[in-house]
């Protein structure tokens, strides 16, 4: 048994169904202009691949339901809405898992993403904040729960590249 309670054939199982998905040529330029505009109409993507706007419907069809499209949501720009400050934070545990804490309400507001890790730390989180005192408010609460023994706070100085919306996949 592995972290989180997953089984490694639970594991072995999810990762034959990931592999049992088969793209085309078609499937991935689609993907390629949603992850571009997520907002582009099956009309508009149609025209632009030559091909009818039903092929379209399906195509997206199949992706959403194989899970490789999750959801279509919009790209937020975080600092427009006061959230100037980016940290990393690295998280040491003692048995529990992250996942107890992250869906609390009192953290989910901040949170971008949260990994469990190998190395340093057993989790690390990216996480957006208007100001110090957000952040600091935000990380004695999570040294208040219980499996969090330490915390390491990075801050980020300056973005050089943040795209959470796009596939960083190549499609060949």
């Amino acid at each position: 048994m592995i972290r989180k309670g997953i089984t490694m054939e639970e594991l072995r199982k999810n990762n034959e169904n990931m592999s049992n998905v088969s793209m085309d040529v078609l499937d991935k330029r689609i993907l390629d202009l949603l992850s571009n505009d997520g907002r582009k109409s099956y009309r508009k993507i149609s025209r632009e691949l030559g091909v009818s706007v039903g092929t379209i419907h399906n195509r997206v069809d199949k992706l959403t339901k194989s899970g490789i499209i999750n959801k279509f949501v919009p790209v937020i720009d975080h600092e427009k809405l006061g959230y100037n400050l980016t940290a990393l934070i690295g998280l040491e545990l003692k048995g529990g898992t992250i996942s107890s804490i992250v869906d609390k309400e009192i953290f989910k507001h901040n949170l971008l993403a949260v990994y469990d890790v190998t190395g340093q730390f057993d989790s690390i989180m990216i996480a957006k904040f208007r100001d110090t005192f957000e952040l600091n408010e935000f990380i004695k609460l999570l040294l208040a729960e219980e499996p969090v023994v330490k915390t390491y706070t990075h801050t980020v100085l300056n973005i050089v590249k943040e795209e959470l919306n796009s596939s960083m996949i190549k499609f060949d």
